[in-house]
């Protein structure tokens, strides 16, 4: 798991100063927790999200937001509640979801929306 800076993002994810529109730029879907360190919901969200980057190595890349250091990229993303969770396909728009989830919505979240199991 990985915490991105500004730059990070625009590389990994999405570089808005070159693109007006969603245009993704990593190789493998993604998922983006917002979270800040005082915050006891992201507590909770930050061991679910270590488990899964093990078990979707490979497949889905997991990225971490510190929305106090990254205030231009939690006002880009409008983030008024943490955590939130950017839910992004290779293809298509990003999804946002709000307040710590449980492993199985994660999981079915994943499966459904960014690596697309039948």
């Amino acid at each position: 798991m990985e915490h991105l800076t500004l730059e990070t993002f625009k590389e990994k994810v999405f570089n808005y100063e070159d693109n007006k529109e969603w245009k993704f730029e990593g190789q493998r879907p993604a998922i983006i927790d917002f979270y800040a360190d005082w915050c006891g919901p992201c507590k909770m969200v930050a061991p679910i999200l270590e488990e899964l980057s093990k078990e979707y190595e490979g497949k889905v890349d997991i990225y971490k937001i510190n929305t106090e250091d990254q205030q231009e990229l939690s006002a880009m993303f409008g983030i008024r509640s943490i955590p939130s969770i950017l839910f992004i396909p290779t293809e298509g728009q990003p999804s946002m979801a709000a307040g710590a989830l449980p492993k199985k919505s994660f999981q079915e979240t994943i499966e459904k929306l960014l690596i697309k199991k039948a």
